[in-house]
């Protein structure tokens, strides 16, 4: 198949064609994990795929339990269905632990500190306790660990990455965080074997057509871990040719195209889903995207599956202003199809919307 083709399967498989299934909780299990670092972009990369909720809905939906975010795989974080939080971090979250000594001798702890930190929270949580970060800080301050600088950011990542605590939804604009074992208390155990399957599939069927480096480079496996998960999926997947590149995309996936205009959150699977994203924007693009090459990605403004423009917004009490960056040149039509676009953002935020164009 050529890429045009390719694309428009690829928007299918990233439930960007009008073809979610009806909740947050079967988005997230679709996909497997969603990145979700920063949360106004993970919140929106749920209602974007979700027509007609908005964002008080999405976080309505995150306090039922079957969905949280925790550090499964390239010690980034992600949404994932909370039940199959143990099984991520002993696969795939686990490999992030090999780097944790050089960064805790880099912030001057040593493993004591960092395993008193963990029992501090533990016991902090306990029976059902839901803390804010800032309480998570002032609680390990309290049993005596000093959190100053960038510490109290990697003791809660560690505490997490060792499958102890989970973040939970947030409580105003403060994340808050709770035991994993008491969030979820009755969690998928697969073998390794089925785990790299199932994740083979679900990154294929959600991604897909994608190829074996994408997903190497997503889930932060081996090769071998990747190539075993493909072969466990059997014919779930399906190798396909694009353009003379082998990919893998899920068996039976639909045509439907790639679609008209969309406004998508800078941190989505949209891109942060693969290592070759040629099929969506140009190289010159991306460097607009991710200036710097420093890893923040801006939103963008997509166009049958390419991206055709960035976007910022300044959010008030009166409503969100808009700003547009074109990549391309922009006919009076295209302001239009963009402005609508963005109008479906501002319905998610249940605010009025102004847009400037430059």
């Amino acid at each position: 198949m050529d890429g045009t083709t390719a694309l428009g399967l690829r928007m299918t498989s990233l439930l960007l064609r009008g073809n979610a299934p009806a909740d947050v909780a079967g988005v997230v299990e679709w996909f497997g994990a969603m990145q979700a670092q920063d949360v106004n972009s993970a919140l929106w990369s749920l209602g974007c795929r979700l027509p007609g909720v908005t964002l008080a809905q999405v976080n309505d939906a995150l306090e039922d339990r079957s969905v949280l975010r925790t550090w499964p795989m390239r010690g980034t974080v992600h949404f994932v269905p909370a039940v199959d939080a143990h099984w991520m971090l002993e696969i795939m979250g686990v490999r992030a632990l090999g780097g944790a000594a050089k960064r805790r001798e880099t912030l001057g702890l040593d493993e004591a500190t960092v395993d008193l930190a963990v029992e501090v929270l533990g016991a902090a949580l306990k029976g059902g306790g839901r803390l804010t970060r800032s309480q998570c800080l002032a609680a390990m301050v309290e049993g005596g660990v000093e959190v100053a600088g960038q510490r109290g950011y990697h003791l809660l990542w560690y505490a997490a990455q060792r499958g102890v605590t989970a973040i939970a939804p947030h409580v105003g604009k403060e994340q808050t965080f709770v035991l994993l074992d008491e969030w979820v208390p009755s969690p998928r155990r697969p073998s390794r074997e089925e785990a790299l399957g199932i994740i083979a599939v679900r990154y294929f069927r959600s991604h897909g057509p994608a190829s074996r480096k994408d997903f190497v480079g997503w889930t932060g496996l081996t090769m071998t871990d990747c190539r075993t998960g493909i072969a466990v999926a059997g014919e779930a997947l399906t190798t396909v040719d694009v353009d003379g590149a082998e990919m893998v995309m899920a068996a039976g996936t639909p045509d439907l195209g790639a679609g008209e205009w969309l406004a998508l959150p800078g941190f989505d699977e949209y891109l942060l889903g693969y290592k070759d994203r040629s099929l969506m924007a140009s190289a010159d693009d991306l460097a607009a995207i991710i200036p710097g090459g420093n890893g923040v990605f801006r939103s963008t403004l997509v166009q049958g599956g390419r991206v055709r423009a960035t976007w910022t917004r300044t959010l008030t009490r009166k409503g969100v202003t808009v700003t547009v960056r074109p990549l391309t040149s922009f006919t009076v039509r295209d302001r239009d199809a963009a402005a609508e676009a963005l109008e479906v953002y501002a319905a998610y935020l249940d605010v009025p919307l102004t847009v400037k164009n430059p």
